[in-house]
């Protein structure tokens, strides 16, 4: 995280290029990578954790707690994959 802050000051007025030039190399690519996964797979436990205390009925809070993590997961590899392919 304190890696993401620190780079995303640097190249928050960028250019275009810029942050291009930032999300190419692979150091950069690799931990964004890693902090997308990070975050998600928080923001799924989460969420599911009001699921659990708020919906009642088991088969609702199942449903609703596997779609949260397809949504997770598909969110985090469309993300790492347009990442991995900035050259």
């Amino acid at each position: 995280m304190l890696w993401f802050i620190i780079n995303l000051v640097s190249i928050y007025d960028g250019e275009y290029n810029a942050v291009i030039s930032f999300f190419s190399k692979n150091s950069s690519k690799f931990l964004y990578s890693l902090f997308v996964f990070t975050a998600f797979s928080f923001f799924s436990l989460t969420i599911s954790e009001v699921f659990e205390d708020y919906i009642k009925d088991e088969k609702t809070k199942n449903v609703a707690t596997k779609m949260l993590y397809i949504f997770a997961i598909i969110i985090s590899l469309v993300t790492i994959f347009s990442i991995l392919k900035l050259n």
